[in-house]
């Protein structure tokens, strides 16, 4: 023994030497080069089980498991049987006799690697394996380690991974299913046994406060009293084996729900006594006891049986997650339901000792989000099965709901719940659209709840009732969404207004417009507080107090404001009539309220805290613009109304809106203010579209500050915006008017001063303006043509989708500007921004008014650009000026995809050129390059070309189809056809995920719509290219995402030729396999059955796949060489 005595010290020391903070990397590459050699070797096991008997280093243990679990899984094959007969016989006696002391970490590791003994042994060679772990259970000494036995086998057999053949995954599900139902009856026994033995000693209980809780709803919740009975019996005090054993079981139980499916064997005894367990976690007595009774053991004891609540509840949600019920289970069902019910019931119950909220903040956070869970699938997938059960009492389920949801401690507590009432107020609307007859019936009775949530939901986004709550809410830092805490919990509480309002139209605007009058009331007063002081106006109001109750009043106005235009919708369309008043009412309101804050410049007003009064100031006065401009479809609806019968208060309505707009549209207000302002105009023109709107003075004065070259520019954003709207005032046409009444000779005259005066700087620029020479510097210049053209992009891409008419006088417009445009692009050709911005403009164009610009002028801007992006240009782009010059490239092609895709025969001549530009050009500079920059540009223009001009490589002829019956077209363009579809093979061998899902779908879509692998070229030389691409691609597990659309594209190509398949690429693919021997391929092949429907071949493929890495992996065997250590 004195060679193993010395290497368990060197590797002792090894170890030590491995994990001590003074090795350098270098030697610690150097360590695991020999440790990895050493257990390389064919006997090294033997060593192992040496070190595992004699050692009691933390470190060398782990190691010496790591090199049985090598062995198990990877080399298992090649070990002699005898070998493999110690190994099964010594590791077992191992972890028997030495369970009690090893490290936990360390014993389910010893545990696992059994385990996998099992994986490739049992039942075969290992045949006890099984008996064995419920030998363990079934023993009083070594339960706790049967149950981890037990839960790593069924993580281990029940779903392995990839590193078995599918026959024996198929084989060991099977044998696991076999056990079920003893392992299921075993797990009951042990926590009823816990249970009832515990429960002895708690015969004769204090006077517990659950004994009397039984009342109506209870008695309504539960069949049977003898259920109501047993759980209202106090909760036994567990000792900490106990606990440790019925958490085990829990686990176990909790893993075996996941993949095991509902049946008979899942007993009502099972089920009863999860649910007792359960009990743990809203139990607050027991916690209380624990902390009453002083030591700190008692204190961890109390949060070991809150973590049984949670367990017992994994395991209730895992059953709750399965959609498909068998009817022989729904009974089952039914009754956990009603159990949870009760639970429910427990945890919100009020009595003097304790609040609701109280209660649930001192339970576990864990076991309130697995509750919560619990009530999410319940609604989400049971709710419309267990509705009709009549003794189900639904409306009071939700009032416990209700008080669950309001008492919650948490905000993400409280967002969870909201999220359970969405989906519930979501059921109810999809069952009223379906049952339209029921309507009344169903509304009635949830009438009462529904209207209890609105008010509630209402309250909770008032500083005035729940100030403290919200004041915690964050509303600086912004999420994934680009949202605060307080715009999310905001946005998901006005989801559930608007939800109710659409089942409650009524109900929901009286709860929801008296709060708003309150609020506004206040805003409207605070002119009387207004005071002129040197500097300008001044709010007189400094007391603290006040400000704060400003402070709150103004922040409640600002939500309800939003609360009000979330609900807009629901007063247009065929409702339109029968809730005019309501609409006309909150309408009035808002063009009031927004004249009033424009009037009396409530944002320049200073105040005595201007860091908190004056944001809120703007932010109500932004949100009554914004509420408004929510309101423009009815306006639309009221406008179309208005017209028949001329209505002066329509007139009225939108001539104020447009007062208090206008002294908005300025450089001196603050942006956020601006914005809306510009929004709600830009509604105005483009939805609403009132005849009388161009004649308004104040919109006449808008037009005179943008035309007005003197006047100061605007921001960008607000300048597009105010332009796009002026635009759209001349070009969209009037609704239900007569073309001859629609004055666009008028208009025509109008728009084209307009489109020159904003143009005016960048038509007078010179190509010459970027030379050395130049008079103006080239920063000026760059500014002009951005402010410019990101104008008349925005003109143009607002227009794209309207009437010839209006898109005819755009062009007439903006013809100069165009013809400039493509006068300076060649000389701004290596100044990639400004290439940048020209792109984008001639892709607007190219999208909203080729048909305008006529083919001459078009062909020559195809020209221009096909003669300026030459290959060096490209190279340039691509290579050197990074993202922006990339982002011409693909703007470009982008171009070119539009071209490609018009019908008729106009840009047909640009084909050869536009294909020649993508292979010989563009392609092979991307080609080898791992970024995926403008890749997934080019090949949707080299699917566009084939998918739009089909015709250009594909001739069918009449005749020909008459002679033979069929048509075999003619290929035209062979060459350029095979390199395309080349590119598209080669796109398959990179890694880029999303280039190869929008390849493959774009070679289905040929297929389904142009039958591309039918076609003779295909079948004959790219088919089985293909195939073996795809097939290459599952075997190395690389876009492992794509795995269903793999399979099915190689569906959809074997399937054109499926002899072919079977009989020549099949026996060739395999043949050309390595790391695979004759006798393997041989069992692949034959696995492989003949199927020709689509389910059972892709089966097939992905049982082949998963074989062939399987033998591969056996056969990795590594070289035998010996290391000392």
């Amino acid at each position: 023994m004195a060679s193993e005595e010395a290497s368990l010290r060197a590797l002792e020391s090894l170890m030590t030497e491995f994990f001590h903070d003074c090795t350098t990397n270098e030697r610690k590459r150097e360590i695991e080069e020999l440790l990895n050699n050493f257990a390389q070797q064919i006997g090294a096991w033997r060593f192992c089980l040496y070190f595992l008997s004699s050692t009691r280093n933390d470190y060398v243990m782990m190691y010496s498991l790591t090199v049985f679990e090598n062995l198990i899984n990877k080399m298992w094959l090649g070990v002699p049987s005898q070998d493999k007969m110690e190994i099964r016989s010594c590791l077992p006696k191992l972890l028997l006799a030495h369970h009690k002391t090893l490290p936990y970490f360390i014993r389910n590791k010893l545990c696992k690697v059994i385990v996998d003994i099992g994986r490739q042994d049992w039942p075969m060679f290992y045949h006890d394996f099984f008996t064995n772990i419920l030998q363990l259970i079934q023993s009083p000494v070594t339960t706790p380690l049967g149950l981890i036995m037990l839960k790593t086998t069924s993580e281990e057999l029940a779903c392995p991974r990839e590193d078995l053949s599918v026959a024996r995954k198929e084989e060991l599900r099977k044998l696991l299913l076999d056990q079920v139902q003893t392992v299921l009856g075993l797990l009951t026994g042990i926590l009823e046994t816990v249970w009832d033995k515990h429960s002895v000693t708690a015969a004769t209980p204090p006077p517990s406060p659950t004994s009397g809780e039984s009342g109506d709803l209870l008695s309504n919740l539960l069949q049977s009293p003898s259920s109501a009975k047993l759980l209202n019996q106090p909760i036994p005090i567990l000792d900490a084996e106990s606990e440790y054993i019925c958490s085990l079981a829990l686990e176990c139980l909790a893993h075996l729900f996941s993949w095991i499916p509902l049946s008979a064997s899942i007993t009502p005894s099972l089920l009863t006594t999860i649910f007792h367990f359960a009990r743990f976690g809203c139990d607050i007595r027991a916690r209380k006891m624990a902390s009453v009774n002083g030591s700190s053991q008692n204190c961890v004891l109390g949060q070991e049986r809150g973590r049984l609540g949670v367990l017992a509840m994994s395991c209730i949600n895992e059953l709750m997650s399965k959609n498909c019920v068998p009817m022989e289970f729904e009974e089952y069902l039914l009754r956990m339901f009603q159990q949870t019910f009760y639970l429910l019931q427990k945890i919100t119950k009020d009595n003097n000792a304790h609040t609701v909220k109280s209660r649930l903040e001192e339970l576990d956070e864990s076991y309130i989000e697995k509750f919560t869970d619990f009530l999410r699938l319940f609604v989400s997938v049971h709710l419309r099965r267990i509705e009709s059960y009549s003794q189900f009492p639904v409306v009071e389920f939700l009032t416990l709901l209700f008080k669950y949801t309001f008492h919650q401690p948490t905000h993400e507590g409280y967002f969870s719940c909201l999220d359970i009432w969405t989906l519930f107020l979501d059921y109810l609307t999809s069952k009223i659209k379906s049952r339209l007859g029921d309507k009344e019936a169903v509304l009635n009775r949830y009438e009462d709840a529904l209207v209890l949530l609105l008010t509630e939901v209402l309250n909770r986004i008032q500083f005035r009732y729940n100030q403290a709550q919200l004041e915690e809410l964050d509303d600086e830092t912004l999420d994934d969404d680009q949202q605060t805490e307080w715009q999310r919990y905001l946005r998901q509480s006005l989801e559930v207004v608007a939800k109710v309002m659409e089942l409650l139209p009524t109900h929901a605007f009286s709860t929801l417009f008296p709060v708003l009058q309150d609020n506004l009331e206040v805003y409207l007063g605070l002119q009387q507080f207004i005071v002129t002081s040197g500097s300008g106006h001044r709010l007189n109001i400094t007391a603290e107090n006040d400000c704060r109750r400003l402070h709150c009043s103004l922040r409640d106005l600002s939500s309800l404001l939003q609360a009000v235009g979330r609900l807009a919708e629901y007063f247009t369309g065929d409702v339109f009539a029968a809730r005019f008043s309501d609409a006309l009412t909150v309408v009035e309101r808002l063009v009031k309220v927004t004249l009033y804050g424009s009037q009396i410049k409530l944002y320049n007003i200073e105040t005595a805290v201007p860091s908190v009064l004056k944001p809120d100031l703007i932010d109500v006065h932004a949100q009554s613009l914004a509420a408004l401009q929510a309101y423009s479809h009815w306006l639309a609806q009221y406008c179309s109304e208005a017209h028949r019968q001329n209505t002066q208060q329509f007139v009225t309505l939108v001539s104020t809106t447009m007062d208090a707009i206008t002294p908005l549209i300025s450089t001196k207000v603050q942006d956020k203010l601006l914005l809306s302002a510009c929004h709600l105009l830009v509604s105005l023109a483009t939805t609403v579209r009132p005849v009388f709107l161009i004649s308004i003075p104040a919109v006449q004065k808008v037009f005179n500050g943008i035309t007005d070259a003197s006047a100061q520019r605007l921001i960008d954003k607000a300048q597009v915006l105010v332009c796009r709207a002026l635009s759209n005032i001349l070009l969209l046409p009037w609704p239900n008017l007569p073309e001859n009444e629609q004055q666009w000779p008028v208009r025509s005259i109008n728009h084209a001063s307009l489109i020159s005066a904003l143009s005016r700087d960048y038509r007078n620029l010179k190509p010459s303006a970027v030379t050395p020479q130049r008079k103006m510097p080239l920063d000026d210049t760059k500014v002009i043509i951005h402010q410019t053209l990101s104008v008349l992009e925005d003109i143009v891409e607002n227009i794209s989708g309207e009437s010839t008419k209006s898109r005819q006088i755009c062009y007439q417009s903006l013809q100069e500007s165009v013809q400039v445009s493509l006068a300076l692009f060649p000389a701004f050709i290596h100044q990639s921004d400004v290439t940048d911005e020209m792109l984008s403009f001639f892709l607007t164009l190219f999208r909203g008014l080729r048909v305008q610009m006529g083919v001459p002028f078009t062909e020559q801007i195809i020209q221009t650009f096909l003669n300026m992006f030459t290959r060096e240009q490209l190279a340039e782009s691509i290579l050197h000026e990074g993202s922006t010059g990339c982002r011409v490239v693909e703007k470009f092609l982008k171009i070119l995809q539009v071209v490609v895709q018009e019908p008729g025969q106009v840009f047909k001549p640009f084909l050869p050129s536009i294909i020649a530009l993508c292979m010989e050009q563009v392609y092979p500079i991307i080609a080898e390059r791992p970024s995926p920059d403008v890749k997934a540009e080019l090949f949707e223009l080299l699917f566009r070309t084939l998918h739009h001009n089909w015709r250009y490589f594909f001739r069918s002829t009449v005749l020909a189809s008459v002679q033979r019956g069929v048509t075999e077209e003619q290929m035209e363009h062979e060459p350029q056809f095979s390199a395309i579809m080349q590119a598209f093979g080669q796109s398959f061998l990179q890694p880029d995920i999303h280039l190869f899902k929008q390849n493959l779908f774009y070679l289905e879509t040929l297929n389904t719509k142009q039958k591309l692998y039918h076609k003779k070229i295909f079948r004959t030389t790219m088919l089985f290219q293909f195939v073996n691409v795809l097939l290459q691609v599952l075997v190395h597990k690389s876009h492992d995402l794509l795995q269903e659309e793999i399979g099915i594209a190689i569906y959809n190509m074997a399937s054109v030729d499926f002899d072919g398949f079977f009989a020549a690429f099949l026996p060739e693919f395999l043949t050309s396999c390595d790391g695979v021997d004759a006798n393997q391929k041989n069992v692949l092949g034959r696995n492989f059955k003949m199927d020709r429907d689509l389910p059972s071949f892709t089966q097939n493929v992905h049982r082949l796949v998963n074989d062939l890495r399987y033998y591969r992996l056996c056969n990795d065997s590594l070289p035998p060489g010996t290391v000392k250590l």
